[in-house]
């Protein structure tokens, strides 16, 4: 049914017919009239029209119904809550943006959550409920049971179980992922990553601080502890300037200080040259930039980042990794935890 509904959403509106279905899942025909006929019980497809075919009759063409179901996606910022309300195909269909002080604590900031998140439910008709909520905030944190750790800079979360608390005051299914995590789960989804089912490619996201989602071979890279990905604390710099994280000379730090003393070049240099030691640890196809303070001047960090790894790939004799901006959508990615699994995607 997940392979079915996801070749639903990926026809778009023209629809798919069901020799077409059977023919790309490799479904016998009555396998896929039975699960198609079940989907219109269910009002998650219907008709949409008929298309001519090579030889006898016309076939009928089915689509998905956008509608059907939505999911609520929350973006947890350090300094900001935005959160949206998405259809089946990750359309936003509602969106709010309110001030946030991650540093008030969980219980303040549960409050908070819980209210945006059910301000945006009530804008559904009837009294329907979202399919969940996804979640996504800074990390370290435990994807798999939705508990925080150390957050940099806010000891105070450490070991608070995000998951079930809003779970209990939402009455839907919750699911927590890092910031970095979601972001790339939503461009893996929308193609935006050009990763493919087999390709690879990094979000590096600089904010109000910095860190990495990983895609390797189409799905998103958590690792065993949700640890890949915290970019931001490698140490390319012994000696250097204190970060948040306890250590000394991260790349985060050494970002954030240079965006703040107005030296844009020597920010993205700094980024390039932690994306570089990314590109030969990992082999990945393509880097992706995104993040409030890299959309501030979009220009100077891609040449930034692009001049550092261009100039690695020559001395190594390899193509350069190609570097765009993308946007940033993380509150949608944090949607697609929710909508991930139910068209088949195991990352979600």
């Amino acid at each position: 049914m997940a392979l079915v509904l996801d070749l639903l959403r990926t026809a778009g509106a023209e629809g798919i017919s069901r020799l077409e279905l059977a023919e790309r899942t490799g479904l016998t025909p009555q396998a896929v009239s039975k699960i198609t006929a079940r989907l219109r019980a269910d009002g998650l497809a219907a008709e949409a029209g008929r298309r001519a075919s090579t030889g006898g009759k016309p076939r009928t063409v089915l689509r998905l119904v956008p509608e059907a179901g939505h999911a609520v996606g929350l973006h947890l910022d350090r300094d900001e809550l935005r959160a949206v309300l998405v259809d089946l195909t990750g359309a936003v269909a509602g969106e709010r943006r309110i001030p946030l002080d991650l540093g008030a604590g969980p219980q303040a900031v549960v409050g908070a959550v819980a209210e945006q998140a059910g301000a945006l439910t009530g804008e559904l008709p009837g009294a329907a409920s979202p399919l969940g909520i996804g979640v996504a905030l800074p990390g370290p944190l435990d994807h798999i049971r939705g508990v925080l750790h150390r957050v940099t800079g806010f000891p105070e979360w450490d070991g608070f179980p995000l998951r079930d608390a809003l779970a209990r005051r939402l009455g839907v299914p919750v699911v927590v992922d890092k910031d970095t995590n979601a972001a790339a789960l939503g461009l893996a989804v929308g193609g935006a990553g050009g990763a493919g089912e087999s390709g690879s490619f990094a979000y590096l996201y600089l904010g109000t601080g910095l860190g990495a989602g990983l895609v390797i071979g189409g799905t998103v890279h958590r690792g065993a502890r949700t640890g890949a990905g915290e970019f931001g604390h490698q140490v390319v710099q012994l000696d250097g300037p204190p970060c948040g994280c306890g250590n000394r000379g991260c790349v985060e730090a050494l970002c954030l200080a240079a965006v703040a003393r107005g030296e844009v070049d020597e920010a993205a240099r700094v980024l390039g040259t932690a994306a570089g030691n990314l590109v030969a640890l990992l082999d990945i196809d393509r880097v992706l930039l995104g993040g409030r303070t890299i959309t501030a001047a979009p220009e100077a960090f891609v040449r930034g980042v692009t001049t550092v790894l261009d100039a690695r790939a020559r001395r190594a004799g390899e193509r350069p990794v190609p570097v765009r901006i993308t946007p940033d959508e993380v509150a949608e990615g944090a949607a697609q935890l929710v909508l991930g699994p139910l068209f088949g995607r195991a990352d979600g």
